[in-house]
């Protein structure tokens, strides 16, 4: 099950079984431009819940229906159901689950990049450590075709996410080249905080020491080094098919 309603009927049915005391909604998403009456009377009942509802553009929220043919048959709604898509580092690691933290990355569009692989592989949140300007964390937002908005997604120093983490129960695992493990080797269940390090540097000494488990990704060409973005989106699915 995705963490994806899709549909009038759908949704609002996910609705009455928060209403019955069942699993929680999220977030909806609705039609900017619907006259539906029934969307309508759908957006009412969220609010009467304190679900919050966001209205979007067709095109939006055509391209991110899961099964949906881009521009055909529109969904009036979506529903994020099963993730808590905000909150503190405290909050985050309350809830348990699969963290991801990116250190010291400098290029906007590897931070966008892993965020949406993040959100769309089921994780719980990602944490950035990077020097980002204002405008530099809006672009990496864009980059992310905005999945930033159905997951916390915290800028945050890692020496800090990384004790509490631990203080929390977690297990760190750093991706690095370094490592004896191979992503399918390793457990990847439970709770974790998967750790990749910036594009020039890689992940530090001092937290590759701190970590649990250090995971290599096979390689036999010349290059001795993979992007960052396929790093994390070869955990990232690992990850999702272990847990799944």
């Amino acid at each position: 099950m995705t963490y994806q309603r899709t549909g009038l009927d759908a949704v609002a049915t996910a609705l009455q079984e928060m209403a019955d005391g069942g699993e929680v909604v999220n977030l909806i998403l609705a039609r900017r431009d619907s006259d539906s009456e029934d969307l309508g009377a759908l957006c009412a009942q969220a609010s009467s819940l304190g679900v919050e509802v966001i209205e979007v553009s067709d095109n939006d929220i055509s391209r991110m229906a899961v099964g949906v043919v881009v521009g055909q048959n529109i969904p009036e709604a979506l529903a994020l159901v099963g993730r808590t898509p905000n909150g503190s580092l405290e909050e985050v690691l309350a809830r348990g689950g699969l963290v991801w933290l990116l250190h010291g990355i400098t290029y906007t569009g590897n931070a966008g990049f892993s965020v949406r692989t993040a959100e769309i592989s089921g994780a719980d949140a990602v944490i950035i450590d990077g020097e980002f300007s204002h405008d530099e964390r809006r672009t990496a937002e864009r980059q992310s075709v905005r999945a930033h908005r159905f997951i916390p997604t915290l800028w945050l120093e890692s020496s800090e996410v990384v004790t509490a983490a631990k203080a929390a129960g977690f297990r760190v695992l750093a991706i690095e080249d370094v490592g004896v493990v191979e992503p399918w080797d390793c457990d990847l269940t439970g709770d974790i905080l998967c750790v990749v390090g910036s594009e020039r540097h890689g992940v530090p000494q001092w937290l590759l020491e701190s970590a649990d488990d250090i995971i290599r990704l096979p390689m036999t060409g010349f290059v001795p080094s993979y992007n960052l973005q396929v790093a994390v989106s070869v955990v990232a699915l690992e990850a999702l098919r272990q847990r799944r």
